[in-house]
């Protein structure tokens, strides 16, 4: 998880930011001394759950809170506060947690213990790359409006969550086609059609666009490809997005680590 840490108290932001990064859950945490570096920040980056203090100059913890969500809907808000009279404001926002200081590291791995549990229950779509590529809604196919919108999903999948470019995608889906300004523009719409499939089930932040990079956030998937690769389960079997040739090196390399 990418987190950030929000209080205008310096000292209170160490020990904050030093009991967030203390957790294995944390990738990274950025600490602010203010609600508007912060926003910025946010503006520009991806931001998984955010620590912040309530009463703090400016916008304030609640004001920051409100703004963040408009921004990444998918955040999790935790406050941590001094001031219990704050608790029914905050959770009118759905926020995710409220925790009291002092600030402890066993506090903080608890939340986040309970966002990894909610966002279990969220992972919207179920993906099949062994085999034919499939992509599953409570257990039904989802629609796509063009196949080559749903090869892009297939494209981004392969990639395992790391971002590609618009020329890169195109040279996967149109190996043979020379025309980039026709590919480019088709391309916008095969994303245009893939975002309203992914969004007509609620699962829109399953695509990430961080210019100028296209990709897939992993966790809000359930793919037996991605678990593979973390796990070694499920067993691979051979076969991997038949349906697709330029996936033949892919399968190609789960075979070789399938053998050792």
């Amino acid at each position: 998880m990418k987190a950030i840490a929000v209080d205008d108290e310096i000292y209170m932001l160490e020990t904050l930011q030093e009991a967030v990064s203390a957790s294995s859950d944390i990738e990274t945490v950025e600490a602010f001394s203010s609600c508007s570096a912060a926003l910025a920040y946010a503006t520009e980056n991806p931001v998984d759950v955010a620590f912040l203090d309530i009463n703090m100059r400016g916008i304030g913890g609640l004001g920051l809170a409100e703004k963040l969500l408009a921004l990444q809907p998918h955040c999790k808000i935790i406050f941590c506060t001094g001031y219990e009279e704050y608790a029914v404001s905050a959770f009118q926002l759905h926020v995710s947690g409220y925790l009291m200081k002092p600030i402890t590291r066993e506090a903080i791995q608890k939340e986040i213990d309970h966002i990894k549990g909610v966002e279990a229950t969220e992972k919207r779509l179920t993906i099949k790359c062994f085999g034919n590529f499939e992509v599953l809604y409570n257990g039904k196919s989802l629609p796509f409006k063009r196949k080559k919108a749903k090869e892009l999903l297939a494209v981004l999948v392969d990639r395992t969550g790391a971002g590609v470019t618009a020329r890169q995608i195109c040279a996967v889906l149109f190996p043979e086609d020379t025309d980039d300004s026709k590919n480019a523009a088709y391309l916008r719409q095969l994303i245009l059609d893939l975002k309203n499939s992914l969004k007509a089930v609620g699962a829109e932040n399953v695509l990430c666009h961080e210019t100028p990079y296209y990709r897939i956030d992993p966790k809000w998937v359930s793919c037996d490809y991605l678990s593979y690769l973390d796990t070694g389960k499920p067993t691979f079997h051979g076969e991997y997005m038949t349906q697709y040739s330029w996936a033949e090196s892919t399968c190609a390399m789960l075979q070789f680590k399938n053998h050792f």
